[in-house]
């Protein structure tokens, strides 16, 4: 079975204008991990659209062969470049991990 990581993540910022930049940030720097990161089946991000109440910023969906791929993403030098910058501008994170 395949495993699959979901996080979403709240921007720390308050500003819209910026809280926008940021989250595009997130996923676009997350996005651009495909290819790069050999142990991504599959990978897609989403800035959220609609202005409700309580919506988190900025999502993550990723499959992987199982948890190993996982851990080798985890430690990935590029994905530690991105975390590097998601922890610059996040408030908030929540993540699961299930098999699929």
């Amino acid at each position: 079975m395949a495993l699959r990581h979901v996080v979403t993540w709240k921007m720390a910022a308050e500003d819209p204008k910026e809280r926008a930049e940021h989250a595009a940030g997130v996923a676009s720097r997350l996005q651009a991990l495909v290819g790069v990161v050999p142990s991504i089946r599959s990978l897609s991000t989403g800035v959220n659209s609609l202005a409700i109440d309580g919506n988190w910023d900025v999502t993550l969906v990723a499959d992987f062969d199982d948890a190993e791929g996982l851990d080798a993403y985890q430690v990935h030098p590029a994905h530690q470049e991105v975390v590097a910058y998601v922890r610059s501008v996040v408030g908030g994170r929540s993540a699961v991990d299930f098999e699929v």
